[in-house]
């Protein structure tokens, strides 16, 4: 990863966070992208500035096509090109009832988890040459359902399926598209999402009786970013604690 010029998007915490610095302890130069946690982007920035890596905080929504134009360009002028792009921006509210669940938060779920990722990555592709990778977060809910989050369980089944559709598009360009399904992680998401009653018995249901840590996805994300995953596209890798997943 040295050298190479890597956007995150939702790179302030959790996976994005600890993704963004395990990039930069590879050599790499790490632009994040979020939305308004001022205080944890920065510490993110000091995290990959601490590994060597050289960091770049930009502040906005991904639901805003022009936003993302933005970003990619602020992440082009100031490290000279694009090589690795992560699309992991995502947000997600449960709700019990599904007939309950909001018209106005079923848009902004899929403003954020999808539309995000075909806005930055539409900005992304006039920049990304032969050997580039494009790694999108989709999860074990896109495979497993999730009750409590319809909504965005249905936004990640749908990454799944864009993963597929471009890297068949952009295979005969050198460009590589994976994803990453990560399993329970635990992460800011988790209490800001469930009740506590919830939160308390959280991935204690898969196989290894415990939710992951965000450090224990970072490293799929940096497989599927660099050369050793150079005969690699349209797959999807699976750090869930156990749970064994058909495709």
């Amino acid at each position: 990863m040295k050298g190479k010029s890597t956007l995150i998007t939702g790179g302030d915490s959790g996976i994005g966070r600890a993704a963004a610095v395990l990039f930069a302890r590879e050599g790499a130069n790490v632009a994040i992208v979020y939305l308004d946690e001022e205080q944890d982007a920065q510490e993110t920035i000091r995290l990959i500035e601490e590994e060597g890596g050289t960091g770049l905080a930009i502040r906005g929504d991904v639901g805003d096509k022009s936003f993302c134009e933005e970003a990619v360009n602020r992440t082009v002028e100031s490290f000279g090109g694009l090589d690795v792009v992560v699309a992991n921006a995502a947000e997600q509210h449960a709700v019990e009832s599904f007939e309950d669940i909001p018209a106005e938060q079923i848009e902004r779920t899929y403003r954020t988890n999808i539309f995000g990722y075909f806005y930055i990555l539409q900005a992304a592709m006039p920049h990304l040459k032969r050997g580039a990778s494009i790694i999108c977060t989709t999860s074990v809910t896109a495979y497993r359902g999730q009750d409590l989050l319809i909504d965005y369980t249905t936004t990640k089944g749908a990454i799944l399926a864009l993963v597929r559709a471009l890297a068949s598009k952009f295979a005969h360009k050198g460009i590589r598209v994976n994803g990453v399904a990560p399993g329970p992680i635990w992460t800011p998401l988790i209490p800001a999402s469930f009740p506590p009653e919830v939160v308390k018995e959280f991935g204690k249901d898969s196989p290894l009786e415990r939710p992951g840590q965000p450090n224990e996805v970072a490293p799929s994300f940096l497989f599927l970013a660099c050369e050793d995953a150079s005969y690699m596209t349209g797959q999807v890798l699976h750090p869930n604690g156990g749970d064994p997943i058909s495709s």
